[in-house]
Parts: C-alpha cells; structure tokens; sequence
C-alpha cells in the first residue's frame, strides 16, 4: 500500500469516528515525530501493538478486501496481567476480511452502528481446513445452531461470540458500518491462521511521510524489537 492512501484512510476513520462520537487515545493523533521525542513511558504501547492498523492483506485493493482497526487495548503475558484487548473497526460496504481463524483468542465481535455486519462461519477440522460439520454460536447470549458456511447477519447493536478455530470472514452492506471487538489478549503476529497464503500487515511505498504511525511501524520508526 502506498503511504499516501494509508494517510487517507486515517484521516477517513478519524471522521467517521467522531460522527459517530468514539474518541481515540491523545496519543492517536502523534505523528513520527511525537513518537520519537518519548522514552520507555511507551514501551507497552509498542509491545502490545496498540494503535493504528490499516491492512489490504495482500490485495493492492483496500476497498474491495482491507480492515481499518485501532487497537484501544491488549495485554502482553511477557510484561503485565491483563488478560483482555479491545479494537474498533471499520468496515467498508461490501470489503472483504478474509477467511482466517485464531488459535488462541476469543472474542466479541460487535456491530456499533451503520450497515450490517454480516459474517460466514466454518468449523475447523483436525487439518484446519474448513468442516462441513454445523456449528454452535452465542449471538447476544443467545446459542444458535448454524450450517457450515451459514451467515450471520448483524445489525446495530447485535453481536457474536466466536471462539477458536472458527473460521470467519465478513464485509459490511447497506452502508460502511462501525464494529467493535472485545477479546482476549490478542496477538496479530502469531494468532491469525489466514485459510489462504497472504499477509496480515501491508508492505507500505513510502511516497510521502506518515500522517500517524502503524502498529506495523513502530520498529521501522523507533527502532527496537518487533
């Protein structure tokens, strides 16, 4: 992805984010500079990887196969005790986020407001392939008894549990909807099992400078461990 649209997209969710009244951390609007002028007070915003995360997977297509996500908060078993993370999300009507489960996390995934959220669910099987087996999900509480590849339709305010090893991918219709995700610690590095090959952060073309630096940025700017 170039820069230029990164920065775009940034200053795009920034917008919507305010139209719809969520508030991002004071450090959300740093630039490269802001970073780099701080010490160790900000060590476990890098480890932990919150902040800007703005993917196409792969695609060299955001709009059509991307997320915008801002990680508010995550634990880091290396450094503290705190067993939970949270993101909102953006997503664009009718963009795809691939295939993919997670080994480890848990989560919530809420449909805060605008379109509607809609999700298709495969069981895993023993090869992580995708079942064709039923599966059970929680939708606000409720358990409900789906077919392999069956959708989920969320609407504002509704949302799902999904535990490990379900495959889920999902888009927005009816307009670019805002959603919410409360989890376990949450570790993009390591826990995404994408049912295809691609990348879970973009290679950036650095054709102009950052507006506010990614969570894929921090070794590349600051410099340290990833």
């Amino acid at each position: 992805m170039k820069r230029s649209e990164i920065n775009e997209i940034q200053r795009s969710a920034e917008a919507f984010l305010r139209e719809h009244r969520f508030y991002l951390p004071p450090w959300a609007s740093w630039g490269p500079q802001d970073w780099q002028s701080k010490g160790t007070e900000i060590e476990e915003i890098r480890e932990n990887l919150l902040g800007w995360d703005v993917t196409d997977f792969g695609s060299g297509d955001f709009w059509k196969r991307g997320l915008f996500l801002f990680t508010l908060r995550n634990g880091n078993p290396r450094r503290d005790k705190k067993p939970y993370a949270e993101k909102i999300m953006i997503v664009e009507d009718g963009q795809e986020t691939p295939t993919h489960f997670h080994r480890v996390k848990m989560e919530d995934i809420i449909n805060r407001g605008g379109g509607q959220l809609i999700l298709e669910l495969h069981r895993s099987d023993y090869k992580e392939q995708r079942s064709n087996l039923p599966l059970e999900v929680s939708v606000d509480g409720i358990r409900r008894r789906i077919q392999a590849g069956e959708r989920v339709v969320l609407s504002p305010g509704e949302s799902i549990c999904l535990e490990p090893y379900i495959y889920h991918r999902f888009w927005a219709e009816g307009g670019r909807t805002l959603v919410g995700e409360v989890s376990v610690i949450n570790d993009d590095r390591t826990d995404n099992r994408f049912l295809e090959t691609l990348g879970r952060f973009p290679e950036v073309e650095e054709d102009q400078a950052p507006l506010h630096l990614l969570v894929s940025d921090y070794t590349k700017f600051l410099g340290g461990k990833a």
